[in-house]
């Protein structure tokens, strides 16, 4: 095992700016894509948010296919030259997004950085890598901060930004993926020692068959990751669903998301980069991962019955809390997993994720479709975010069911953090 001292901060630093740069991408579409897909469709904010569930679908289906593939090649090749490929690939799709004349070239886009979305898939495998046992799950709590800054400085582009012209924030998006590559080519070493390099097969690398690898765990971590699956879907209610939400129930501007945006981002990186160091060695893995799907739901009911506008920055905070339990899961399930299968791991479960935001995001935007159509029978904009909380409820039942199958095989190690 590569020691992180070997790397430097240098390396360590190009990761967290590559997922930064990855999920700022994410978080400059979330108060401009309303906007723009009812210009470019001409259609309402019902009908827009239809739109957005298709363009999420489209993305989400090339990341499921295309994540294990990537994250095989980083088994194979090392992480450093499949983050480039992903970085570079992310800045065209931000090019597509900022000159795109029709929404059909919105779906080109899409398609294009579903293909290169594996950079955040190899880079936690790069984390992995360089960390073992309590520093990996605590430099996992990296991707979450990564996550808090990219949407406070993506949301705010999208939303000041976004005033000004609304393709501005893409080109911006953009400079910085491409900036970020050069850097990387000229900066970034190589994680993966050549003794813990494996030959590419691609029966481990088509998607439906690295699902299927994840058979091999044991019962309870198959649970584990079963629960992982559901808590993903339900986040799909706010990730998908929340700007088109306030428009429609609030009235709010694209300047009035980006600021509930970057508010959002600020929480994500004070939990993930600085609460969930303390929290997990504190608590342990366990406590962390229930007390995280229980703070997710209660935000989501919230919301979901939220009539008063200034009222979703209150709600936002435990919403947000629900984070310490997602870096949990992860470092619990890769502390049960050998150094030579990191990448194949991290794949697998980005084809999870991925397979949640294929299903997710068209779920919650027909709901939300359907409860706020012209003339529909029950107008009922929370729904979305109702039917997250209940899929959280089943996501801590199944996690309570993973400790003790665990506890009663006395068969893996034990994985809490004491």
């Amino acid at each position: 095992m590569i020691k992180p001292a070997q790397h430097g901060k240098a390396a360590l630093g190009f990761i967290f700016v590559t997922i930064f740069i990855d999920v700022l991408g994410l978080g400059v579409i979330i108060p401009i894509l309303p906007k723009l897909l009812e210009e470019l469709g001409h259609v309402d904010i019902s009908m827009a948010s239809q739109y957005s569930g298709y363009l999420t679908f489209t993305y989400a289906s090339m990341q499921f296919l295309f994540a294990p593939v990537l994250g095989n090649l980083s088994d194979l090749i090392g992480r450093r030259p499949v983050l480039l490929f992903s970085l570079f690939g992310f800045g065209i799709d931000y090019l597509f997004m900022a000159f795109a004349p029709t929404i059909a070239w919105l779906f080109v886009g899409r398609l294009i950085a579903g293909i290169a979305g594996a950079s955040t898939t190899t880079a936690t495998a790069y984390i992995a890598d360089v960390s073992t046992g309590e520093k990996r799950a605590a430099n996992f709590g990296l991707i979450g901060a990564a996550t808090g800054l990219g949407f406070i400085l993506g949301i705010g582009l999208g939303g000041f930004l976004g005033a000004i012209w609304i393709r501005l924030p893409f080109i911006v998006a953009a400079g910085l993926a491409l900036l970020n590559a050069l850097y990387g080519f000229f900066v970034l070493p190589e994680s993966l020692a050549i003794r813990n390099r494996r030959r590419f097969e691609w029966k481990r690398a088509n998607p439906v068959g690295s699902l299927l690898r994840l058979r091999k765990y044991s019962l309870a971590i198959s649970t584990l990751i079963t629960a992982y699956t559901v808590v993903y879907i339900g986040q799909k209610a706010v990730e998908g669903v929340l700007p088109f939400y306030v428009i429609e129930k609030f009235q709010w501007t694209t300047q009035s998301i980006g600021a509930l945006g970057i508010f959002i981002g600020l929480l994500i990186a004070g939990i993930q980069g600085g609460f969930v160091r303390w929290t997990i060695p504190k608590f342990g893995l366990r406590k962390n991962i229930l007390a995280g799907i229980a703070f997710y739901g209660i935000g989501l009911v919230l919301i979901a019955f939220n009539n008063v506008g200034w009222l979703m920055y209150v709600y936002m905070i435990p919403y947000c809390l629900g984070g310490i339990g997602g870096t949990a899961l992860q470092g619990f399930i890769s502390d049960n997993v050998p150094a030579n299968e990191q990448g194949e791991l991290q794949g697998a479960l980005a084809s999870l994720v991925s397979l949640t935001t294929i299903i997710g995001p068209l779920m919650m935007t027909t709901l939300f479709h359907h409860f706020t159509i012209k003339g529909a029978s029950v107008y009922f904009p929370g729904a979305p975010f109702l039917l997250g909380a209940i899929l959280m409820l089943i996501s801590v039942i199944l996690t309570i069911r993973s400790f003790k199958k665990k506890d009663d095989s006395h068969k893996l190690p034990e994985a809490t953090l004491m």
